[in-house]
């Protein structure tokens, strides 16, 4: 099973770039996930409703041209999940999920507080919230692979200025150890890091002063699964041979069958 995630800031913008034609070219994807849609369902292109012929799924938010999810699959879900039960959150299109029977995927975007306090402040009120779905996924007793983007930078190798940003949304004390409480306590896995552990590997780089270019990133965008899982991960990828966005997609290769 190979699990694609990506950042689109903007569903049509990314396929300006060429998404469609990439997701039609990548061998052997079986679910792909997108967040930042920025996009109404009527108005995503009609070449990504359906590309590889595959099962489309989009979760707008309430807000023109603001967040939202999509997530594709090769197999039709047997339900799709498009709330977790909190308004706020839900409202923005935040969570998708494709529930397969044995394992669900879902496509998430948490909130950036890089905005300001009053964004933060949202992104405090999802960090609150969203544990209590963690742990009742876990209790589901199936598989699950959550994907997305997740503005937070885990650890010190996460990002190349660690020491500057230590002040900043995206790598605030209390949100990185949020992601550890995510890891140690309710016991989901890194599974990029189970397979990678350079340093250097970022998905998401500022479109300020060449940061692309010099690789000054951030690793905000993961996918984080079940133990079960997790244990089968045999490849991981940050795509960079072009670029459809300011994120990078990542994709996983699991020895598991949807």
């Amino acid at each position: 099973m190979r699990i694609v995630t990506l950042n689109a800031n903007g569903i049509r913008s990314a396929n300006n770039k060429g998404l469609a034609n990439w997701m039609n070219s990548l061998r052997g994807w079986d679910v792909f996930c997108l967040q930042e849609m920025k996009a109404n369902t009527e108005d995503v292109p009609e070449e990504l409703l359906r590309p590889k012929k595959s099962h489309g799924h989009f979760h707008p938010a309430e807000k023109k041209g603001y967040a939202g999810t999509a997530l594709w699959s090769k197999q039709k879900p047997v339900n799709v999940i498009k709330e977790f039960g909190v308004g706020e959150f839900d409202r923005e299109g935040r969570y998708l999920e494709a529930d397969f029977g044995h394992v669900a995927v879902v496509s998430l975007y948490l909130p950036s507080g890089a905005a300001g306090p009053e964004r933060q402040a949202s992104k405090d009120r999802f960090l609150v919230e969203f544990p209590k779905h963690l742990r009742a996924l876990r209790k589901r007793g199936k598989e699950v692979v959550i994907c997305g983007d997740f503005n937070i930078a885990h650890k010190e190798i996460d990002l190349k200025n660690y020491k500057s940003n230590k002040k900043n949304s995206g790598f605030l004390p209390h949100e990185r150890e949020w992601l550890t409480h995510v890891f140690d306590e309710i016991g989901f896995v890194d599974v990029f890091r189970t397979l990678d552990q350079r340093a250097e590997q970022y998905t998401w780089w500022s479109n300020r002063g060449n940061a692309y270019a010099n690789n000054v990133g951030w690793r905000l965008d993961y996918q984080i699964a079940t133990p079960g899982i997790a244990a089968t991960a045999k490849k991981a990828q940050i795509y960079l041979e072009e670029k459809f966005s300011d994120h990078a997609p990542l994709i996983i290769d699991y020895d598991f069958a949807l």
